[in-house]
């Protein structure tokens, strides 16, 4: 009898909790109707309807979750949708016209900065990540810039340094010239299709001034060791792996560099490149970044980044005075894109392949561009393969390929000669995918630090028009992910262990697996 009586209890709480909103008020018998609520979280079980955030400090399993059932097999078919709650004109009104900031901040751009600006890159206003950080790197300051995908963070750092680095020129006119492959800043980046985006939004800012700007990407680096290209350079955009070559042979060198820029900052400071990264950091005098005279070199480190490592910090520490560094985040940083519709279908694996092909035929008879995301490079490959055979335009793009293979993909399906890119998350990292307006997770990413950053290929400020992400749950791994994002969508939190140094997660969980089957840990080496 106790027990009957608990499990009553649990359930007159539990319905009390899912009709909370439905419940509030009750109107007026003579009112007229209120305009019926869209949820906050749409399921097919409208039980689990969500119109009211739950506290944002409830723990992990003390909410009912839609996705609490899915490692079941009967649970196929079930889907789950987190609505859009900010619209175009909401991310509008939180702009501020150009002109009305740079007067209010007493900063000077260069005139045909201002007028490229406003011309090539049809910018009028500034988002609110942007009036908070060029301040910040106007003023030489060591800046950490964090905030969501696609709200403006390269033009944040870019323009302050093109003017210093106009205005360095212009003094430097009168005394020695720098020596050839000798640049003023050097913005570094993770991938090639990264840095090439990087280099055309600079050139398009420079054009009708004397900055040059060169690319270097890896791939090729032996011809440049054995045939170097020498020339004025005052802004370079190299991937990691390029540029520690090419300086440790001198081919270009780094005593003038004035600005060290860490694009997608995340990533450069996984322990895949951390190790080659501050070897080659600890050349630069950060800590006289405000001492920028003719006798006197100082170096600005700047980092950009939509989600950071656990050890950033630790990282840090060994280049320079973390206490200088001054962070710059949106309110947004490691939460979900409220301005992006996000689906979650409960599905077979076997099935994924017809889903596919049924939701991008939809958005290719639309003429909409769609971008599919796998966790490997097989998986990749499958979906090109079978779209391409399906008769959809598709073009695949893979840390595997050959640079001379990769190269131009992901620009040729910007262009819109192909109506689907297949990639891995080598796809998700800083790209500006203004075209697309669908994502699908063909398959659902096993980090949360990749989920947001492949969501962000979509609903960037350059193009604000609704956006879709669709993600295809099959497996256990997915559906424990999932559960994860369904609290904090429910709770209006913050997304858990948003760590994007997934290398030493993965290191994290063999050394955990070694120790629960007894295996002896082998110990750190010093260095």
């Amino acid at each position: 009898m106790l027990k009957r009586s608990k499990n009553a209890a649990f359930l007159s709480m539990f319905r009390l909790y899912t009709t909370v909103a439905a419940t509030a008020v009750k109107p007026h018998p003579s009112a007229p109707l209120p305009k019926k609520q869209k949820p906050l979280i749409s399921c097919k079980r409208t039980q689990f309807h969500l119109y009211v955030p739950a506290p944002a400090d409830s723990a992990f399993g003390t909410i009912p979750l839609a996705t609490s059932g899915w490692k079941h097999y009967k649970s196929k078919d079930d889907y789950m949708i987190f609505n859009a709650t900010l619209s175009k004109a909401d991310i509008q009104s939180e702009m501020i016209d150009i002109d009305d900031f740079l007067s209010s901040n007493n900063i000077y751009f260069n005139e045909k900065l201002m007028e490229n600006l406003r011309n090539d890159l049809n910018i009028k206003a500034f988002t609110n990540i942007q009036t908070k950080a060029i301040p910040k790197v106007y003023d030489s300051h060591h800046v950490l810039i964090a905030a969501e995908t696609g709200c403006g963070k390269t033009l944040a750092y870019m323009l302050p340094i093109l003017q210093q680095i106009i205005e360095r020129k212009q003094v430097q006119a009168e005394k020695i010239k720098r020596k050839f492959n000798t640049p003023l800043a050097v913005i570094i980046t993770p991938g090639r299709e990264l840095a090439v985006q990087i280099s055309r939004v600079a050139e398009k800012l420079c054009q009708h001034t004397d900055l040059q700007i060169k690319t270097i990407l890896g791939g090729n680096t032996k011809r440049l060791m054995v045939n170097p290209e020498f020339a004025d350079v005052d802004f370079l955009v190299a991937t990691v792996g390029a540029l520690s070559k090419l300086v440790t042979t001198g081919i270009y060198r780094m005593e003038e560099v004035r600005h060290v820029v860490l694009d997608e900052a995340d990533t450069l400071l996984d322990d895949s490149f951390s190790d080659k990264l501050g070897y080659f950091l600890r050349r630069f005098p950060f800590y006289k970044n405000h001492t920028q005279d003719e006798h006197n070199v100082g170096t600005q480190l700047i980092l950009a980044s939509a989600t950071m490592p656990t050890n950033t910090e630790e990282m840090l520490q060994k280049v320079i005075d973390v206490q200088t560094l001054h962070e710059v985040s949106s309110p947004y940083l490691h939460k979900l894109m409220p301005h992006v519709e996000q689906r979650f279908m409960r599905i077979s694996k076997q099935s994924r392949p017809s889903n596919l092909l049924n939701l991008v035929k939809k958005d290719v008879d639309k003429k909409q561009p769609v971008i599919v995301f796998s966790n490997k490079t097989a998986t990749s490959d499958f979906v090109d393969i079978f779209l391409n055979n399906n008769g959809v335009r598709s073009v695949n793009l893979n840390g595997d390929m050959l640079m001379k293979i990769r190269i131009g993909r992901f620009e040729q399906f910007q262009d819109g000669k192909y109506d689907v890119l297949s990639t891995t998350d080598i796809g998700s990292r800083g790209l500006d995918t203004t075209t697309a307006r669908h994502v699908i997770n063909f398959d659902f990413p096993l980090h949360v630090s990749d989920y947001i950053h492949r969501c962000g290929r979509i609903g960037r400020v350059g193009n604000l028009t609704p956006s879709l992400v669709t993600n295809f749950i099959s497996s256990r791994r997915e559906v424990e992910v999932v559960q994860k994002i369904e609290h904090a969508a429910r709770t209006g939190g913050l997304l858990p262990n948003v760590n994007a140094n997934i290398k030493n997660i993965i290191n994290k969980r063999i050394l955990k697996d070694m120790q629960a089957a007894g295996i002896e840990v082998p110990e750190e080496e010093a260095f």
